[in-house]
């Protein structure tokens, strides 16, 4: 049964969050639980008509540089316009994406967004949204820049962070007004996500077509803390799938978000 994002009430939350848990059983890496919920999300949130209510979903991850596979090391490289980044320089990586075009269904496919360099509050500030999101889950940029285990620690028991923007249309905030807002026809962004026990930060982002008001919003916090719950077994090493067995997008198009 599929849940409506306009009237995204208590009992819509409990059935995403049961949904989630399902979807994600026995995944083998984080990348591949992040596929899961990505797609879930994106077929089980609908309008009331029974459309599917997501233009785009994305969950991503900050990840330092050095453990990052060879070609993300190389995307976020060119990213940055240096010929080299320190090991431990986190990167906004893609895990997962599932959209309306074929070439948003695989995290290969974007040009944009594989790996987003994230060294210094400085570059952050240069990118709205990724700012705007820190903040709004309650963490300052250094926060997010320069991971310590005592963050982490002093961050453990808060709630975590829904960063919400119920008029995606002229926010400062969202980026790609003409090419991606008015195109895809969004009309509010929901993210949800918190800290990892590395002092990394996840989230998940909804692109929605449907406006979503804060009271809506707001019950994603539990959706939150239902990913962290999946992605906690997952160490460092288990975060994305090995090379030989990911799966690939033969469509190497740009996403215009």
């Amino acid at each position: 049964m599929a849940s409506d994002l306009s009237q995204f009430g208590l009992t819509e939350m409990l059935r995403c969050s049961r949904a989630l848990h399902r979807a994600a059983a026995g995944a083998p890496t984080m990348e591949a639980t992040a596929r899961r919920i990505s797609r879930l999300l994106y077929d089980e949130l609908q309008t009331p008509n029974g459309d599917r209510a997501c233009a785009l979903v994305r969950c991503y991850k900050t990840h330092p540089f050095g453990a990052l596979p060879a070609d993300l090391q190389r995307f976020a490289g060119n990213a940055s316009g240096e010929d080299a980044m320190g090991e431990s320089t986190r990167c906004l990586t893609l895990l997962a994406s599932a959209g309306s075009e074929p070439h948003w269904n695989a995290r290969s496919s974007s040009k944009g967004h594989q790996a987003i360099p994230l060294a210094s509050p400085q570059m952050v500030e240069q990118a709205p949204m990724i700012a705007a999101l820190i903040r709004d889950f309650g963490l300052e940029l250094a926060d997010v820049t320069n991971p310590k285990p005592e963050n982490m620690r002093n961050s453990e028991g808060k709630s975590f962070g829904i960063f919400h923007v119920e008029h995606a249309v002229g926010s400062a905030a969202i980026p790609a007004q003409e090419e991606f807002v008015g195109r895809y026809a969004v009309q509010s962004v929901v993210g949800f996500g918190g800290s990892l026990a590395s002092g990394d930060l996840f989230a998940v982002i909804l692109f929605s077509r449907v406006r979503v008001s804060a009271e809506s919003a707001e019950r994603f916090r539990t959706l939150a803390l239902d990913v962290k719950a999946l992605y906690f077994p997952f160490t460092e090493s288990s975060v994305f799938d090995r090379e030989d067995s990911a799966p690939r997008s033969t469509t190497e198009i740009g996403l215009p978000a």
